[in-house]
């Protein structure tokens, strides 16, 4: 019998995790099934009882999506460094009755940036957008990068000082207001991590902290050209890219993970990227 993973969450239905697993499967002669579970909301417990349904039929390893994430980490009986400071959990295995929980988002999206944007960090600029889980979670892989400044920017700005507080950092980490980036200048990498995208809106973030020889970055994906990257594109931003890559590539951490074996990347990417247009 195949060997068991899925995704969980609520909704589900959009998922491509069983797809892309699928292909990183085939890809490396791994015989594993992977399913889409739509975990229950309510009663609070039914998320748990899901998890430990799917452990009691067998399963190895689960990734969790919206809104499961806190749970999942709740649930977890060892977690990675990364999955504290994010405070949730994108990807658990499940090995001799215990949980062990990660969070691959923040390593997905530095690989996505540098390896396959070709934008290394290390020695530039970068503005974050936002305060959220998303943030949170991509924070140590962005110090490890090695940025010269990483300035974290929000519409409280008391959420990102205090998220800059719980982290010693060998580079320089900056916590601010949108209305303060007037008078900070260009960045090389700016990232939206809000969620002002899923609803169609832009964050207040003035066009002056894009570079034309930089980058932006948007975790949303399959929104075609969003708010956030046409105001980049007018601002002359010469690479610009939607969250698809990160996608692929916090899964196959995941993949890698459990199996032992790193999948080939580009051609799921290249399978599932919309255009920018």
């Amino acid at each position: 019998m195949a060997d068991q993973y899925a995704v969980i969450g609520n909704p589900i239905g959009h998922t491509k995790s069983p797809l892309i697993h699928g292909l990183f499967a085939e890809a490396s002669g791994q015989d594993m099934s992977y399913v889409a579970i739509e975990g229950p909301t309510q009663p609070p417990e039914g998320f748990a009882e899901a998890v430990r349904a799917f452990i009691d039929a067998g399963g190895k390893g689960m990734n969790v999506t919206a809104p499961f994430k806190l749970q999942a980490f709740s649930m977890a009986d060892e977690c990675s460094e990364r999955a504290r400071l994010a405070g949730a959990v994108n990807a658990m295995k499940f090995e001799h009755g215990r949980i062990i929980a990660e969070n691959f988002d923040g390593v997905g999206l530095v690989r996505d940036i540098e390896v396959n944007l070709a934008q290394p960090m290390a020695g530039k600029r970068v503005l974050m957008l936002g305060s959220g889980g998303a943030v949170r979670g991509a924070l140590l892989p962005f110090i490890a990068a090695g940025p010269r400044e990483l300035v974290l920017a929000n519409r409280d700005v008391s959420k990102v000082k205090a998220l800059v507080n719980e982290v010693a950092a060998d580079v320089s980490l900056v916590a601010c207001g949108y209305a303060e980036l007037e008078k900070m200048g260009q960045f090389d990498l700016v990232v939206n991590a809000t969620s002002a995208s899923l609803t169609g809106d832009l964050p207040p973030v003035p066009s002056t902290v894009f570079s034309t020889t930089g980058a932006a970055y948007e975790l949303a994906y399959g929104k075609r050209l969003t708010p956030f990257l046409r105001l980049a594109r007018v601002a002359g931003v010469p690479v610009i890219a939607d969250g698809v890559g990160m996608l692929v590539e916090q899964a196959a951490e995941a993949f890698a993970w459990w199996r032992g074996v790193r999948p080939q990347t580009r051609a799921v990417i290249d399978r599932l990227t919309v255009p920018l247009d």
